[in-house]
């Protein structure tokens, strides 16, 4: 089993995001997608779509730089 920086997706009211993503990228989340999928003992792969928030989330959380520009305008 690949050890991927998301868990499994939780099951949360969807909002919807207009966003042109590059193809390459576009591959790399079904790609994405379809392991964690497969991860978390799924028979059909995620939305990649559902991929991004959690992405997103996980990359500031982890961004010392933006936490503590964030924490200096509270």
């Amino acid at each position: 089993m690949a050890k991927l920086k998301l868990g499994p997706l939780a099951d949360d009211k969807p909002v919807k995001v207009t966003v042109e993503l590059p193809a390459s990228l576009h591959r790399d989340l079904v790609v994405y997608a379809e392991i964690l999928a497969r991860n978390a003992g799924e028979v059909a792969p995620y939305d990649p779509a559902k991929l991004i928030v959690p992405m997103l989330q996980q990359f500031m959380a982890t961004d010392k730089g933006f936490s503590r520009a964030k924490r200096s305008s509270e």
